[in-house]
């Protein structure tokens, strides 16, 4: 899977860190939301197209404006 996508909180610290991916494969696509950096959990939901992609990874994000879109 490529990374389409990446955006992060803006929290260094390992308790703090968020992170949300977007990647796909050129047929499936699937949204991670990482808590606590490499070393923390995860959870990967697949989803149907890039449009419900982009969608979960927004309500994952909610509607604070820490998060910041990395380059991938």
């Amino acid at each position: 899977m490529i990374v389409e996508q990446h955006w992060w909180n803006g929290d260094p610290t390992p308790r703090g860190r968020r992170d949300i991916y977007i990647r796909t494969d050129g047929r499936r696509w699937e949204v991670q939301a990482q808590i606590g950096g490499e070393n923390g959990r995860s959870k990967v939901l697949e989803c149907s197209s890039r449009n419900s992609a982009s969608i979960l990874a927004g309500a994952w994000r909610g509607g604070s404006g820490n998060w910041r879109e990395l380059p991938r």
